[in-house]
């Protein structure tokens, strides 16, 4: 199983997908394509990809000249019916490949909150097991309208399409499901001025949230990561 992974931003971690493709005995591919590496031209020589979050938003071509070739490359594993995962950014990108329109600003959300699942997601391969109503994390600003045939499968308050599939197998969820408490504390380190800055407070309610959130997040975390992997 070889797996691509889009990494778009620098600190990004697989986080529970990771661990998920390592029980799995996956072979990765990893492409930095903020710091340059060359996307694949099709994708043929993978089984699935990742596609994770970053700062940037979906729109911004032209900071990261990457992103419509990587559009294209996402339909063509959803046309050739390969797995795919967008995760936070990465979902926002999956839905502009598929025609949705992308808004930035005014959909922001930090920390573990709750997500409810759709009637559509109760038979869902990969969200289907999970409680109607779970707690996970988040971390953006941005959202999106729903691309035309996708299927709406969790939401919220702030943004209705918390997770969509496309096809068979591509997936994208505007929330951090790959953030279990290990790395949600990595990312209070790497971002630690961008966080003080944001999201005053945070330091000192972190563990308390962690103690409430993280056993319940991390639970559904990794079973998204292992069912989405058996679509694979």
């Amino acid at each position: 199983m070889r797996v691509l992974v889009v990494q778009n931003y620098d600190n990004t971690e697989l986080g529970q997908v990771g661990e998920a493709l390592a029980e799995a005995d996956a072979t990765l591919d990893i492409r930095r394509v903020h710091r340059g590496d060359v996307l694949p031209e099709d994708a043929a020589a993978h089984d699935a990809a990742v596609v994770l979050g970053g700062g940037q938003n979906a729109l911004d071509d032209a900071a990261y000249p990457y992103i419509p070739s990587l559009l294209e490359l996402m339909r063509d594993f959803v046309g050739r019916d390969r797995a795919l995962l967008g995760i936070c950014l990465g979902s926002q990108l999956l839905a502009r490949a598929f025609g949705a329109a992308n808004q930035i600003g005014g959909a922001s959300e930090f920390g573990w909150r709750n997500v409810k699942l759709t009637d559509a997601a109760k038979d869902d391969k990969v969200l289907g097991g999970l409680p109607a109503d779970f707690s996970i994390f988040q971390w953006h600003d941005d959202t999106f309208t729903l691309p035309e045939g996708a299927i709406r499968l969790a939401s919220n308050e702030v943004a209705v399409n918390q997770a969509f599939r496309v096809g068979r197998a591509a997936y994208g969820t505007q929330f951090h499901f790959e953030a279990d408490r290990k790395l949600v504390r990595h990312w209070n380190t790497v971002f630690a001025s961008q966080l003080a800055e944001r999201q005053p407070g945070w330091a000192e309610r972190h563990e308390s949230e962690a103690v409430e959130h993280g056993p319940i997040a991390d639970e559904a975390g990794l079973a998204i990561a292992r069912a989405w992997v058996r679509t694979i």
